[in-house]
């Protein structure tokens, strides 16, 4: 059995050079990509919901999803959000109408917090129906029996 010891000259490496790695190391790249995975994982629940609500239940069958849902939420404290801005009362249709005028003629949906009077939440539903819209929906929790 015989072993060489360094190159056998067939291959010359000059003193101050670094020769190439033919190897790619893919350990750091796995776990970069298992850390995006596990953040996304606990990110994503996150990102469905703008305003948080106590939403009623009721046991209605789900709308079918039609793209990106415009909401309107009104939280336990009287706040109004349009997606996640806050607006006053007496901005919400100027905001919807310059929302429409950008084209969009999608359903709106009302979140109302259930600790707010159902009087407040058909005020607000009253006011975008005033307006012109016609497609309002009412979001509700899932009912377990």
């Amino acid at each position: 059995m015989g072993a060489s010891i360094g190159n056998g000259g067939a291959h010359r490496h000059r003193p101050g050079q670094t020769r190439a790695m033919s190897e790619i190391n893919v350990t750091p790249l796995v776990d970069v990509m298992l850390v995006l995975l596990i953040v996304f994982m606990v990110a994503a629940p996150l990102l469905t919901v703008g305003v948080a609500v106590d939403l009623p239940e009721t046991a209605s069958q789900p709308i079918p999803d039609q793209g990106e849902p415009l909401t309107v939420t009104i939280t336990s404290d009287g706040t109004i959000y349009v997606q996640e801005t806050a607006v006053e009362i007496d901005s919400l249709v100027p905001q919807l109408e310059a929302i429409a005028s950008a084209g969009y003629d999608q359903r709106i949906y009302i979140r109302g917090d259930q600790a707010r009077s159902y009087g407040e939440v058909v005020r607000v539903m009253g006011k975008i129906n005033a307006a012109g819209f016609r497609h309002i929906g009412l979001v509700t929790d899932r009912e377990f029996e």
